[in-house]
């Protein structure tokens, strides 16, 4: 009866240790940005986003401007360095790639020891929330111009909504006691939570009833 024991002792074990060998073999093949945020679970709820917001695992957000020479080749770029390329947009931050990703990679952190969720995730609904669905156009007829309500393509709402979050954080940095990483995580947090706080859901809900009045 002691050796059946032992027996199954020892076959539990085994399972144990191959279980945990596999997940160490399983989480060591997944690729995390910064070697710490997963892509896998992160969800795009927007169906009209859902072409444009690339997730493709990276470790670092650089891809050298492959994309440049193709047409509409930003769609195929990892959204998060799509956001760091449009904080690189003005004052000293323009053109230092390396500093953008350092600043983002610590603003991810303050994102997740206030939300306890992953970054990506929380950056990805900030985008869906920031995008606006309408805009307006000029129409001139017979030296007449006027306004004229229309919808927003997937890649120029993506555009719009990055472009949004960036300034907003940079505006809230200026006079702020706060650090720049701080208040990229601000940003990020009430744009996820659809604060009209937030920079880029005001310019969003602005944008839109513009367009609302230009019917």
């Amino acid at each position: 009866m002691s050796e059946e024991t032992n027996d199954t002792e020892k076959a539990e074990t085994v399972a144990e240790e191959e279980a945990k060998k596999g997940k160490k073999e399983k989480d060591k093949e997944e690729i995390k940005l910064f070697g710490k945020w997963s892509f896998s679970d992160v969800v795009v709820t927007d169906p009209g986003l859902k072409r444009y917001i690339c997730l493709k695992p990276v470790y670092l957000p650089h891809s050298m401007g492959r994309h440049e020479h193709k047409r509409f080749g930003k769609a195929d770029v990892n959204i998060v360095e799509r956001f760091i390329n449009h904080l690189m947009r003005m004052g000293k931050n323009t053109g230092k790639k390396a500093r953008a990703i350092k600043m983002v990679k610590n603003a991810f952190e303050i994102i997740h020891l206030k939300t306890g969720e992953n970054p990506i995730q929380v950056l990805v609904r900030a985008v869906e929330n920031a995008a606006p669905c309408e805009d307006t156009t000029r129409i001139g007829y017979g030296g007449i111009v006027y306004h004229l309500a229309v919808d927003m393509s997937p890649l120029r709402r993506l555009n719009i909504a990055l472009r949004h979050l960036a300034e907003g954080a940079r505006k809230s940095a200026f006079g702020n006691p706060k650090s720049f990483e701080e208040c990229i995580a601000d940003e990020l947090i009430l744009a996820s939570r659809g604060d009209t706080k937030s920079y880029a859901v005001q310019k969003r809900h602005e944008i839109e009833r513009i367009a609302l009045a230009s019917r």
